[in-house]
């Protein structure tokens, strides 16, 4: 496994395997400090790539001025160590100040997508999103690029953008990996105290609640909203940013279940803030839940 540190290194290497035809070239980007939801991730790419690039950068312009930046967990040493044994081929691990050069002014946004939920709870993260996956894909030129179905609405703007400036890579989104007790994988989950990590399972015990009205054959936005939201409000530890029910595809908020729709949660253990989801597919009038 090559460990590349400079935009530049990594560019010419994407340029070669082009040019060479070495086979089908899969990205995963992560902030590092990984954890079995990135080891899907990776494994995921491994099968059916010939050649897996794996980047580690956190993102200093998703993180907004009373965000966690500075103590985001950082684990290179161990995540390389991880990422050997999975059988990545490179580590491409740039430091801010050349992803982000002196000068740098550009930005993407993706309209419609950005400003709602996570959007507007963080103003500026999907556009601080947006830019750093833009520049991952011009640098290292994949074919496939593998992100996590947990940040749904992030893996929904990178499709959209993706597929608007015609980029030509796939995206795929994998399954949400949970812990044994219900809770997924993330890397904030570090943060969370033994008391805390207890209460963090509100989480998938809200979607738990959800998918069993569902399954009773609510279909009424509301009322599944309540559901879930019941549930949090129960654990004096969790404080809820938003509980909503939204189309998968605009995310815009809907009134009942018609077409497959997202359940979206985002709730603030402590000082951690930590978001699920679950997908509520509807198909030939049977409507099941995935979570």
């Amino acid at each position: 496994m090559r460990i590349i540190s400079t935009p530049g290194e990594m560019s010419r290497l994407a340029r070669a395997i082009r040019r060479e035809g070495s086979g089908r070239h899969s990205l995963v980007p992560t902030m590092g400090a990984l954890h079995e939801g990135h080891v899907s991730l990776v494994r995921a790419a491994r099968d059916g790539s010939t050649i897996v690039t794996v980047s580690i950068f956190v993102n200093p312009t998703q993180f907004g001025p009373n965000e966690d930046l500075a103590r985001y967990p950082r684990t290179f040493e161990a995540d390389c160590a991880a990422l050997q044994g999975l059988g990545v081929d490179y580590v491409f691990a740039p430091a801010a100040p050349d992803m982000y050069p002196d000068g740098f002014r550009t930005s993407v946004h993706v309209d419609g997508l950005r400003d709602r939920l996570e959007g507007q709870v963080r103003p500026g993260h999907f556009d601080g999103v947006a830019t750093v996956v833009l520049k991952l894909f011009a640098i290292a030129q994949p074919d496939a690029a593998f992100f996590g179905r947990k940040d749904a609405q992030q893996l929904r703007i990178i499709r959209q953008m993706t597929s608007d400036l015609d980029l030509g890579i796939e995206i795929v989104g994998c399954p949400i990996v949970r812990e044994p007790d219900g809770l997924a994988g993330s890397s904030r989950n570090a943060y969370l105290s033994p008391d805390e990590r207890r209460a963090a399972t509100v989480l998938s015990r809200a979607l738990r609640a959800a998918a069993d009205a569902i399954g009773r054959g609510i279909r009424a936005s509301a009322e599944i909203v309540a559901a879930a939201d019941a549930v949090i409000k129960a654990e004096p530890m969790a404080r809820p940013d938003y509980v909503e029910l939204v189309d998968a595809d605009t995310f815009d908020r809907v009134g009942s279940i018609e077409r497959t729709a997202l359940l979206l949660l985002a709730v603030r253990i402590g000082s951690t803030r930590l978001i699920d989801n679950a997908v509520i597919n509807v198909r030939d009038g049977e409507v099941n839940v995935e979570r």
